[in-house]
């Protein structure tokens, strides 16, 4: 008995190990179609009066104009190009911010983001964290940095049902993606703690003054070299 279940035990790792590579090595070729959050919102409103929304316009990175390449990088992953998909200083960082009971805030670089958006669901738990570091790993080695932006770009929240950089761009400010300007892509990247609260036009003065940090950091960056990794 104990011997089947182990032999049952090694088949689900298998193919967990073998779906996971594949969907990975997929994915660096073919539009990542929906995201598990996708669908976790729309269910959520299964039953309210919200009206459910779901706009998600893939576009190559080609397609995206640098802004907005650089203002996730200023915001969210300032080390993006450089490191292999963690941050593990930011993660000792927030590691002891949580210890000290302050707000909680999270080390996740863009690639681990990236990993949890399109592979796994929202959450703190150990098990989801652990999937979360294997995917990490997974892409960093099979998509490189581009993929990654470019995956990350197309998959994020960024409003109510509004997901990736094209749909957002014409939801904010009626214009694609390739055209969006230094302050329109740093007020998109504003809003990416809670884009579901936040708006990135006609904002709110706490937006605003991330809107402008985020700016200001942009000047630091260099246009990215996705290929030096």
């Amino acid at each position: 008995m104990i011997r089947k279940i182990l032999k049952f035990i090694g088949k689900l790792i298998l193919y967990f190990f073998g779906i996971s590579i594949g969907l990975v090595i997929l994915f660096k070729f073919v539009p990542v179609p929906f995201t598990p959050l996708m669908f976790i919102r729309s269910i959520e409103k299964i039953g309210t009066d919200e009206k459910i929304i779901w706009k998600h316009d893939w576009v190559s990175i080609d397609e995206m104009s640098i802004n907005i390449q650089k203002a996730v990088i200023a915001s969210e992953d300032g080390k993006f190009t450089s490191h292999n998909g963690f941050d593990i200083k930011a993660i000792q960082k927030a590691y002891t911010n949580n210890q000290k009971g302050k707000k909680i805030k999270g080390g996740s670089t863009i690639s681990q983001q990236t990993a949890k958006n399109v592979f796994l669901w929202p959450g703190r738990s150990y098990v989801r964290k652990g999937l979360e570091a294997y995917f990490t790993v997974l892409i960093e080695v099979v998509w490189g940095k581009e993929r990654i932006m470019e995956v990350y770009l197309n998959s994020i929240e960024m409003g109510n049902g509004i997901y990736g950089i094209e749909a957002a761009s014409q939801h904010w400010f009626n214009k694609s993606a390739k055209k969006l300007t230094k302050n329109e892509a740093a007020a998109i990247a504003a809003i990416l703690p809670n884009p579901l609260k936040f708006k990135a036009k006609n904002g709110s003065r706490y937006i605003e003054r991330r809107k402008n940090a985020i700016k200001r950091q942009m000047n630091f960056y260099n246009n990215p070299n996705y290929k030096k990794n």
